[in-house]
């Protein structure tokens, strides 16, 4: 086609553009054609270019520096990150922060009451014996010297300076209530898959039971081609690289946190973790002693079997981002309890735990599981949830304050109070900072705006006359007020120089978190004073029989009667239930719980 020039404004979603070293890419789109690399600072603050290739994103207004790049336009206009950036940018400097209410409150009634006060003042000054000039100045004083606006500036001022300092560096905070509230964060939750690792895994190893390698992850790929799991995708990417044929799939069924099922080659195939080979009687003995090595290393095992019968062991791991640990010790520092969820195994989740330092991880968490953890966690404090994907969003939402990475999908955009322009997950310990450094400059300026009237409206009056002598013209009364709005303001603008990334002491006591089914740790390195003497741990039952919630609440109800049983966490989904036990029981005693109750239990673990 023949290339011509038009606004940006004219720009519709499909148009190819094209951009040239040194210009301003116009919308946000793919590339079709071409390498460089793209300076992305007016989006996320990061000063280092990025590369850009085939089927890489781009974004308006960022800087093409040195190649050419062909590119299909995806969003322009108000729909590109830009104009979103802005619009939420605006939206948190129109709303007002909680600790605002106060001032609200003062403000409403600040000028009646002051011009009630000038009365009282001119009336009391009559009576005195002095003359009308004489109390009307001290009355005018009154009017001119008091200062609302100082209390109205107090904190929109702090707030607008706030999220715009925020936005340069990539942080968006969507209202002042969440730049309130990701401040009074106590406890970091991070997803594991996207969040603190790459969300890219790669496969590692493949051990086969019978037939062929080439075999056992081409049958998995027939499965895992229609599924959008991660880790699905990282099976199908190591088929592409090596060229493998794959069979058609048919019958395919995903189930959420456990696998795959379908029919493949007139065999029934099932893919996925250990609950499911169970779930199915598959016999995963000739790999578990090679599994258990795999993920207390950190990798994944996938079981795969045909016709109920193993075939095979697919491992995967994910990287974990470089600044991972690094965030994980800063909020540390920050007096802030950190915590992963993963459905990865037990000791996948342990091994990842222990390299990136959280000082807790809950394993084996279904994609529904999430929203309960945080409500749980909550029990014991403010609750920040970190994660990006669409399975996060319901926990998201019910955090306090609920962040997403690297922009996340769009849900989980949506449902987040602060979004992240970077992949990375050092800016939440940035976010917290600035948030609690935008509060205390908020406390700062109600001081001085409530310190102010409350002395100088008393000096205006000429309560001091009296006493020490002190008498305020009106003038210079005129000229405190003026002073006191300027102090506000500049207080506010001061926060452009507060540097986010810079460590900061604090003084902020940690809390302890809830003993909570599938935690790794126990929670034992989380007590900020000495251990218990009790002693808690966890034990897994596998469980048939359970049909419905009514099931589960009879089997629940059984094991929390067994001495010795704190806490019972039935899935249902999962044919399980997990007691949390505050002393040893044997595995009989909680076995004849469940089957005095008519169901049956299969195997306990713990």
């Amino acid at each position: 086609g023949k290339e011509i020039e038009i606004s940006a404004d004219d720009m519709v979603q499909g148009d190819i553009f094209t951009v040239r070293p040194g210009e301003s890419i116009p919308a946000d789109g793919i590339v079709t054609e071409g390498e460089s690399a793209v300076n992305e600072a007016a989006l996320t603050g990061e000063s280092l270019p990025v590369d850009k290739a085939v089927g890489s994103k781009v974004s308006a207004a960022t800087i093409n520096q040195n190649g050419f790049l062909v590119c299909k336009a995806t969003h322009v206009g108000e729909d590109t990150a830009l104009s979103k950036i802005i619009e939420l940018v605006e939206n948190a400097a129109s709303t007002n922060a909680p600790v605002a209410k106060l001032a609200d409150k003062v403000s409403g009634i600040f000028v009646p009451v002051v011009i009630a006060i000038a009365a009282v003042t001119l009336i009391v000054w009559l009576i005195a014996g002095q003359t009308f000039g004489f109390a009307l100045a001290r009355a005018i004083s009154v009017l001119v010297i008091s200062c609302p606006c100082a209390l109205g500036l107090a904190t929109p001022v702090a707030v607008m300076v706030g999220s715009g300092v925020g936005a340069k560096n990539g942080i968006l905070f969507k209202t002042a209530a969440s730049l309130e509230a990701a401040g009074k964060t106590q406890i970091a939750v991070f997803d594991k898959t996207g969040t603190v690792t790459e969300g890219r895994p790669e496969v590692t190893d493949i051990i086969t039971v019978s037939g062929t390698e080439n075999d056992l992850i081409a049958t998995a790929v027939a499965l895992d081609a229609k599924s959008e799991h991660p880790i699905a995708k990282a099976i199908v990417r190591y088929v592409e690289k090596h060229n493998i044929a794959v069979p058609e799939a048919e019958d395919f069924s995903a189930l959420p946190g456990h696998g795959v099922i379908g029919t493949v080659g007139g065999k029934r195939i099932i893919g996925g973790n250990i609950a499911l080979m169970k779930d199915n009687g598959a016999d995963i003995s000739p790999v578990e002693k090679k599994a258990k090595e795999l993920a207390e290393s950190g990798k994944t095992p996938l079981y795969f079997a045909a016709d109920g019968k193993l075939i095979g062991m697919i491992a995967v791991a994910d990287k974990i981002k470089e600044d991972s640990t690094e965030a994980i010790e800063e909020l540390k520092e920050l007096g802030i309890r950190t915590v992963m969820l993963t459905g990865d195994n037990r000791a996948t989740a342990k091994a990842t735990a222990a390299a990136i330092g959280t000082e807790d991880a809950i394993a084996e968490v279904l994609p529904d599981g999430k929203e309960e953890v945080i409500r749980k966690l909550m029990e014991s404090g403010k609750v920040a949830m970190i994660g990006d994907g669409i399975n996060d969003a319901p926990a998201l939402t019910r955090a306090d304050t609920g962040i997403a990475v690297g922009a996340g999908t769009d849900i989980a955009t949506d449902a987040a109070d602060v979004v992240l322009m970077r992949a990375g997950i050092k800016d939440v310990p940035a976010a917290i900072r600035l948030s609690r450094q935008v509060l205390k400059n908020i406390k700062e300026n109600l001081f001085w705006a409530f310190f102010y009237n409350v002395l100088c409206i008393p000096l205006a009056a000429g309560v001091f006359i009296p006493i020490m002598g002190l008498e305020l013209d009106p003038m210079f009364g005129a000229a405190a007020m003026s002073l006191s709005s300027f102090f506000v303001v500049s207080n506010a603008l001061r926060l452009n120089l507060f540097d986010i990334h810079k460590k900061h002491s604090t003084h902020k006591s940690p809390v302890d978190l809830p003993i909570i089914p599938g935690s790794i740790l126990g929670n034992e390195n989380t007590k900020t004073e000495k251990k218990t003497e009790e002693t808690q741990m966890t034990k897994t039952l596998y469980i048939n029989g359970m049909m419905c919630e009514k099931c589960a609440a009879h089997v629940k109800k059984a094991l929390n009667a067994v001495d010795g049983v704190s806490e019972t966490a039935v899935d249902l989904k999962g044919k399980k239930a997990v007691v949390t036990l505050t002393k040893d029981v044997d595995n009989a005693t909680l076995k004849a719980a469940v089957d005095e109750e008519g169901y049956e239990t299969v195997k306990i673990e713990g």
